[in-house]
């Protein structure tokens, strides 16, 4: 009844199965192999060949992004400058050098047309709404503003995303870009505008949202972390290939002296002399004087 509960632990019971797995796999390999060539050439003909086989996954796990796998990319926060309030917010985290020069009435709306020109002339680019790189910027923004408090969730809406930086480098041409393994910071600026405050009447449907262009806009600053998805896969490749490589060495240098061992010419065996021999050529001699 011990074991009936050990095996409903699903850590547990992960671990059991994987050495269960182990053992059953690769011990009747080892078994089959061991009637033919011996326990110890046997076993080492099993690792060499479990190195190789993770050696291969390692390489089609790294290549394809799947299987073993590492953090995928995020938008992380800028500390300190994540969730900027006013215009003036801009400047301290260092997103604009100045503000542009605001006309005395200008709404809220307007400032932030303003600012978007500058945030263009600053060599940010307009994230189209339809992209993927907008939508997960989208969810990021919206996260990161309701953890600081600055609005609950269905008060606000992400309406333009201005991206800059990422280039990949080094790139033989602008095709070609298999070694650009190197990257410049990659960094957004999310503008949410509020929406209008809504009462909601019981028994009736919700009021469709609209943008309040009388509050200020807030912006999220955010740089991209691009992960570590293929590190891992890469790391088992090349720890496997060492080992694989390792062990093919050593079935190399068994088989070379093994071949020099048979090519030598066997001595011959001389036979020692027995106590009956010894006796019988003694009666021999006796016999003859």
């Amino acid at each position: 009844m011990s074991l009936l509960a050990i095996g409903w632990d699903p850590e547990i019971r992960g671990m059991l199965t994987v050495v269960m797995g182990v053992v059953i796999l690769i011990g009747s390999i080892y078994m089959v192999m061991a009637t033919n060539m011996g326990s110890r050439l046997a076993f080492l003909v099993v690792l060499t060949a479990l190195f190789g086989w993770l050696m291969l996954m390692g390489m089609a796990w790294m290549i394809y992004g799947i299987g073993l796998r590492g953090p995928d990319p995020t938008w992380e926060p800028v500390p300190g400058a994540t969730v900027l309030q006013s215009n003036d917010a801009l400047v301290k985290a260092g997103i604009l050098p100045t503000l542009p020069d605001f006309p005395d009435d200008a709404t809220p709306s307007e400032e932030a047309d303003a600012v978007a020109v500058n945030l263009i002339d600053e060599g940010y680019v307009v994230l189209d709404k339809s992209s993927p790189a907008f939508g997960q910027a989208q969810a990021s923004a919206g996260n990161f503003l309701e953890e600081e408090g600055a609005f609950a969730a269905g008060e606000f809406e992400i309406v333009e995303v201005f991206d800059i930086g990422g280039e990949r480098y080094p790139k033989l041409n602008d095709t070609f870009d298999f070694f650009a393994f190197w990257h410049t910071p990659h960094y957004v600026v999310a503008e949410a505008a509020p929406y209008v405050a809504v009462r909601v009447e019981p028994g009736r449907a919700p009021a469709t949202a609209e943008i309040d262009e009388t509050r200020q806009r807030q912006y999220v600053y955010m740089i991209r972390d691009l992960g570590t998805r293929r590190q891992p896969p890469f790391v088992l490749m090349i720890g496997a290939g060492t080992v694989f490589f390792a062990l093919c060495f050593l079935l190399s240098r068994r088989d070379r002296i093994l071949r020099e061992n048979l090519a030598k010419p066997i001595p011959p065996v001389k036979a020692e002399p027995t106590a009956a021999s010894e006796t019988e050529s003694g009666e021999k001699i006796g016999a003859s004087v």
